[in-house]
């Protein structure tokens, strides 16, 4: 397996690759928007499956549990970044859930890599030093608090992350493992980190898949009804039905 050194070195060199600064805190979701041959799937897969991702000769796709928080669907695209961007070889994988249980080299890989591409090593470190003015082994439960709301991570990455850095023990991992949602709130933080996508959101498809549909529609290459057939099946009903102009739009 990979050193942490080299995955950190990966993940900030994808960034770079991308336009990205390396100290920030990320946009996941907003990063593969810039990717033109990624379609990026939300779908309700079983508690087991954190997501999954397809390389094909010109064209990518990462499929995210959206059961899942949304602190960890960012983790689990992420880690699916991994494979089709630095895995050598690679075609297709269906990821776990559980980030602590036994899994392949590569799988373990993606996840050390999925924590410094949202939290490189520099970037946690400097924030835990000059923002929170704490070291290791001196942290508290609101400074983890702190760190998984500034880096968008879920609890359970954070906690995987500072444990596997010396910052925090084994004690204080297991005592932030229940109450969550209540431990956020209490600091004032809204709860939309630790929750899943709403029920009428869990189902979507964004990316070139989509793209691909208008293209072919708009050079006649496919019919309306076959065009409607493609978004449907890619669960884009509110563009066939434009179900968006229900709503009210503002121009602020």
């Amino acid at each position: 397996m990979k050193e942490k050194i080299e995955l950190n070195s990966e993940a900030i060199m994808l960034r770079k690759h991308f336009g990205e600064d390396t100290m920030s805190p990320l946009d996941v979701f907003a990063f593969l928007g810039k990717l033109e041959n990624l379609t990026l799937i939300f779908y309700p897969f079983s508690q087991r499956i954190s997501g999954m991702c397809l390389k094909l000769e010109n064209d990518m796709v990462i499929a995210v549990n959206s059961t899942l928080s949304y602190g960890r669907q960012r983790y689990s695209a992420a880690h699916e970044l991994y494979h089709l961007f630095v895995q050598d070889g690679f075609q297709s994988t269906i990821c776990e859930q559980n980030i602590e249980a036994e899994k392949s080299d590569s799988e373990k890989e993606a996840d050390v890599f999925a924590s410094y591409f949202l939290a490189p090593y520099d970037s946690l470190k400097s924030f835990i030093q000059d923002t929170l003015k704490k070291r290791a082994h001196t942290l508290a439960a609101e400074d983890v608090i702190k760190i998984e709301q500034y880096f968008q991570m879920s609890r359970q990455a954070t906690l995987f992350r500072l444990l596997n850095e010396g910052y925090i023990n084994k004690d204080l991992a297991q005592t932030m493992k229940s109450g969550v949602i209540k431990s956020a709130l209490k600091l004032g933080y809204d709860a939309s980190l630790y929750s899943p996508l709403p029920e009428n959101k869990q189902y979507m498809t964004t990316g070139n898949y989509i793209r691909l549909a208008e293209q072919l529609k708009d050079n006649d290459l496919i019919s309306d009804g076959k065009y409607e057939e493609f978004l449907l099946d890619a669960f884009r009903s509110d563009i066939v039905y434009n179900l968006n102009a229900i709503e009210v739009e503002r121009y602020d």
